[in-house]
């Protein structure tokens, strides 16, 4: 008998049965797994982009990150498709297609692309301690070993609680942008006039480029997996075509709304950036934009400690939050490809204390300059990127199989969709890499 994916939390939340009417209590018992996913598109890499956007063309990038997030949400309700029909997470469907060597090698690509999720998550909550209590990074990086402890505290209680915990957090961090744009007293209009595509946007070189990276650090591998295995944490008849059917509805929609709020998120980081900076300084890192809301002269008016200090705040947040996720996909690679199952903290510690060593290496060749070391996470979306079409491919490729999804297989217009925008971000990627 195969291995449930995740086999802690696999089937552990009880649903309402199709046959009831309870339309808010089925809403609530289905929503959750869509926050633990959503917190992938705010780590520090989407954080950089958008306020980058903004910086330099105001609000005229919100187009493309909204185009970004609705491509995401394609691919996640693919993979939603594909953890409800079969049972089976993402990792472990394409195991099932592969001659052992190709799934060790797809195991490798795989386990460096957690590592250099986890390598986002590490360097900003390093960077989020030192701008709130003025830890050295160094010390900041050690201490994320730590969080292998709050992880496990929080699996402690179950998944239901953790979805509630990243639902906070993600509530929390859009709250906190909320306030510093509102105090800010962005253009509405202008705003609006932003989600109307220009062709400068393709024709400017620079713009270009950054929209690129905008696209490139929304949709990542690790999500993907993620999906295809907590869509499977809601305890259903998997024998009723009905119930099926209704559980595909409610977790596409929990998707939907945790990725539009996800969208929130970056969008007000983009404004931000936009409104406060935009030809006023040079957004080159983090640290600027922390520096910059409490100087007078960059923000005028609006610099206030207070502003500084919700934004590292908030940037902490997501940097914890995030190791959750990163945990779970790890742990759904390892165990999908070559079947290997670890205890979570162990898993967690292995990844963590090899994600540490080449970051200790590079932090101390550049003698931990902030500005360097964030650089770090442009170069953990390069891997993310070379890793991309192994995940985004293969998920097209099997949702569109008959004889894997039955009669819950792609129709030929999704399948078509799906390897054209597979291609699209892919190619994104590669531009950028290049």
């Amino acid at each position: 008998m195969k291995q449930k994916s995740l086999d802690e939390i696999n089937g552990s939340v009880d649903v309402p049965n199709v046959y009831e009417s309870a339309f808010w209590q089925k809403f609530l018992a289905y929503s959750g797994p869509g926050a633990l996913v959503a917190v992938g598109y705010m780590d520090p890499g989407n954080w950089l982009t958008s306020l980058a956007g903004g910086s330099q063309y105001r609000y005229q990038l919100l187009v493309i990150l909204f185009t970004a997030i609705l491509i995401a949400m394609f691919m996640q309700s693919l993979s939603i498709k594909l953890g409800v029909t079969t049972r089976t997470d993402l990792a472990q469907a394409i195991a099932d297609h592969l001659p052992t060597p190709l799934r060790i090698v797809m195991w490798l690509l795989n386990e460096v692309a957690m590592m250099a999720t986890d390598l986002t998550g590490v360097v900003g909550t390093a960077v989020a301690l030192n701008m709130l209590f003025q830890l050295p990074l160094l010390i900041g990086v050690i201490l994320t070993i730590a969080d292998v402890l709050v992880v496990l505290f929080f699996l402690h209680f179950g998944i239901r609680r953790i979805e509630f915990i990243v639902l906070a957090a993600i509530l929390t961090v859009g709250v906190i942008f909320a306030i510093e744009v509102c105090r800010a007293h962005p253009q509405f209009a202008a705003i609006l006039d932003g989600f109307i595509p220009r062709q400068v946007i393709f024709t400017n070189h620079s713009e270009l480029l950054i929209s690129l990276g905008i696209v490139g650090a929304t949709i990542m591998p690790h999500n993907i997996y993620l999906h295809s295995s907590l869509a499977q944490s809601r305890r259903y008849d998997e024998h009723d075509p009905k119930q099926v059917k209704e559980t595909l509805r409610f977790a596409n929609w929990d998707s939907l709304i945790h990725l539009f709020m996800a969208f929130i998120v970056n969008a007000l980081l983009l404004v931000l950036g936009g409104t406060l900076f935009f030809h006023a300084a040079s957004l080159g890192s983090l640290e600027d934009v922390f520096f910059g809301l409490k100087n007078p002269h960059i923000v005028g008016s609006l610099a206030s400690p207070l502003m500084s200090w919700l934004f590292a705040f908030a940037l902490l947040i997501t940097g914890l939050i995030s190791s959750i996720t990163s945990t779970l996909a790890g742990q759904i690679v390892m165990e999908g490809f070559i079947n290997i199952r670890l205890p979570l903290w162990q898993r967690r510690l292995l990844t963590r204390a090899v994600t540490l060593v080449p970051i200790l290496i590079i932090g101390f060749m550049i003698n931990f300059n902030e500005e360097q070391f964030e650089q770090l996470i442009i170069y953990a979306q390069i891997v993310l990127s070379i890793a991309l079409p192994f995940t985004l491919y293969p998920l097209v490729a099997l949702t569109g199989s008959k004889k894997m999804m039955g009669q819950h297989v792609n129709s030929l217009w999704q399948t078509v969709l799906g390897y054209l925008l597979a291609s699209l971000v892919t190619g994104l990627n590669l531009l950028i890499l290049f």
